[in-house]
Order: structure tokens, then C-alpha cells, then sequence
């Protein structure tokens, strides 16, 4: 076994210091409990970040009557070797990895044979709040290292900073996938983006990297600025608008839509061309839609989560050798609690970052 000196003292190499909720107010605070040894087939990795995501909400609170405490989040996960197992083959120490929103699945079913984990026959195990094979509950990534099977890690580019990868292990690869299921890198191609938060500003910078023209949609006409002028959108519609989006009738290829609240369906298919492609990431407690809006224009209404183990890859290369970088606010994780309370109140653009490395103690 491979491995640089152990960062952890005390009671030895496999303590973990993290931040965790106790109950559903979702209150974080230190929690030190005990990782995994790291068997042949691991990888062990010092967290230096993990990004900030909504599931972290859903869960530290309880939204789903489904959370088990004490509860530690995190699914944005970049950080470095410092241990691998014998029979690892694709990590050495030292190197840039990052861990996703699951960390493990069957690894039989032809969905895992074909590096689409996620949609694992028995259930992809999540990387906080899952149950494991050996009946552990997992927990994330506000914490100093985690121990992962490397099928379930990815490669970092060396000159991909670190703290930008963090995002993209969700909010990157749960747009970047379907755009590419769906055959969205075609070049002059139009695009629409409903909703500018951590996913819709990732799709918009895809979809200018993939040459799309690309138009964001939104209720708030302070978003006009940024989308334009940061993001590099080409064009900007205020989505309550009737005359505005009217003159966008039949005019779309794709539409991406990450909007959580609930919204009108139709409005936004009907601005699709003939055969255009609706996909939607966001969770709304409903979808409300016209037969006849679907039917007509003869368009697709499809859905989607994050991503398989190769998809995930392929964008973190992707994002690397186009300089992709997700919009993001670093803060140390003593300001975890406030970072959550402001992304229930969608005040950030576009991402928390958390800077485990230098504040986690």
C-alpha cells in the first residue's frame, strides 16, 4: 500500500474532523467520528474543498423524513491522494481527485457496465446520508479526508484549480450529461436556460462552449446584467413577459430547464421548435403540461440527474482543456451554516465553495 504520512493524529490515520447536523433545524457543527481503513481497491483523499449544494439543505433539515443523524454533507468533493489500496491502478498520491454525489453502486447491472452508475439496478449508494453495501451510512464532504473505491473517483487535471472542480461534481455534470445525451454540442444550435442559479449558469457556459445561442430565461430582471455581460448569453428574457416570449415562438432547439419552484410548462414548449428537446433537472413539486403542446410540435419532455462515472469524467476534461470555471464564492467552514441559509434564500452567484483545507480544524 501506497502512502504519504497519515495528516491525522490522535487516535490515528482513519479520525475524521468534520462539520455535522444533530437534528433537523440542520445546524452545523464540529463532529469528529472514524472513516473507513482503506482496503485494496481504495482510495483515500484529503479533502481541500467541497462545494456548497441543495441537497446539503434537503437533508441537514430533513426534507425528505428520511435523514439520519448526526448528518454530514457534501457531494462537491475535489481534493489529494494520500493513500491508495493495492490493487488501484488509476491514482497515485499526490493526485487531484474528486468524488461525486455517489460512491458506489452494484457494479453488475448493465447500467454500471456502461459507467452510467446512476442509474444502478439496486440503487446508487449517495455519498452522504446513503446506506452502504456493508450497512454503514456514508457522510460527505465537510470533513477532512473520505475513503472511496476508485471506480467512484475521478481525475482532476493538475492545472484545474481545485476549488473550481468542486462544483462541477454536481452542479457541472448534472446539465453537462443530458446536453450531450441529447446532442446539444452542435454548434449554432439555439438554446434556452430557465432558471440562473448553480445549474443554469454551468448549462450557459456549456452551451456557449458547445457554440450554441444561447437565451436565459428568468422572472428577475437583475439577472439581465450578469447573464449577458458575465456569463456570455446571448440574449435575455424576462419569462413573465407575454410579447417577449411570443416572439420567441418555435424558435429553440433545447430548452435546459433548472427551475425547483413550481412554473407553467407550457409557455416555455412552446417555443421549441418542431421535434425540440425540454429537459428538465430541476425538481418542481409538479409538471402541468397540454397534450397538445407536446404532441403537436412533436417534442421531447425529458428528464435527468447528475451523471455516470465516464460522463462526469468527460466534462471535468472538458471543462479543463475549454477553461471552464463555475462562478463561485470560497468561505471557510465556519460560515457552512450561513452558506446554507443563503442558498435557501438563492443569494449567491452561482456557488459555495468550502475551503476544507484551510479552516477545517
Amino acid at each position: 500500500m501506497e502512502e504519504s504520512k497519515p495528516s491525522m493524529s490522535s487516535s490515528g490515520e482513519d479520525e475524521c474532523l468534520s462539520w455535522a447536523a444533530r437534528d433537523p433545524s440542520g445546524l452545523l457543527s464540529p463532529h469528529t467520528f472514524t472513516r473507513r481503513s482503506v482496503t485494496s481497491d481504495d482510495v483515500s483523499l484529503k479533502i481541500t474543498h467541497c462545494g456548497v449544494c441543495y441537497a446539503d439543505v434537503i437533508w441537514t433539515r430533513n426534507k425528505h423524513n428520511d435523514s439520519k443523524y448526526p448528518l454530514v454533507p457534501g457531494h462537491e468533493i475535489a481534493g489529494i491522494v494520500n493513500k491508495v489500496g493495492s490493487n488501484v491502478s488509476r491514482f497515485k498520491v499526490g493526485d487531484h481527485v474528486g468524488v461525486g454525489t455517489y460512491v458506489n453502486s452494484c457494479r453488475e447491472c448493465d447500467y454500471c457496465d456502461e459507467g452510467q452508475e446512476v442509474s444502478c439496478v439496486k440503487g446508487q449508494v449517495f455519498t452522504f446520508n446513503g446506506v452502504d453495501y456493508d450497512g454503514s451510512v456514508t457522510k460527505g464532504g465537510y470533513s477532512s479526508h473520505i475513503v472511496v473505491h476508485e471506480r467512484y473517483c475521478y481525475k482532476i487535471p493538475v492545472d484545474y484549480p481545485l476549488e473550481s472542480a468542486a462544483p462541477l461534481l454536481c452542479a457541472g455534470v448534472t446539465v453537462y450529461a443530458p446536453m450531450m445525451r441529447h446532442n446539444m454540442n452542435q454548434p449554432g444550435k439555439s438554446l434556452g436556460v430557465i432558471g440562473l442559479g448553480g445549474l443554469g449558469h454551468m448549462a450557459v457556459k456549456f452551451g456557449k462552449a458547445f457554440g450554441l445561442h444561447v437565451t436565459v430565461f428568468s422572472t428577475s430582471v437583475s439577472k439581465k446584467e450578469e447573464a449577458l455581460n458575465l456569463l456570455g448569453a446571448n440574449n435575455f428574457v424576462i419569462s413573465s413577459d407575454h410579447d417577449q416570449m411570443k416572439a420567441l415562438g418555435k424558435s429553440l432547439d433545447f430548452i435546459i430547464d433548472t427551475a425547483s419552484g413550481n412554473h407553467p410548462f407550457d409557455p416555455y414548449m412552446s417555443l421549441l421548435k418542431i421535434a425540440g428537446t425540454y429537459v428538465l433537472v430541476g425538481f418542481p413539486s409538479e409538471i402541468k403540461i397540454h397534450p397538445a403542446t407536446l404532441n403537436l410540435g412533436m417534442r421531447i419532455l425529458a428528464g435527468s440527474v447528475s451523471g455516470g462515472t465516464k460522463v462526469t469524467q468527460e466534462m471535468l476534461d472538458f471543462c479543463a482543456a475549454h477553461k471552464i470555471y463555475p462562478n463561485i464564492e470560497v468561505i471557510p467552514i465556519q460560515k457552512a451554516n450561513e452558506a446554507l441559509e443563503r442558498v435557501v434564500k438563492k443569494d449567491i452567484k452561482y456557488r459555495f465553495v468550502i475551503d476544507i483545507e484551510n479552516s477545517l480544524k
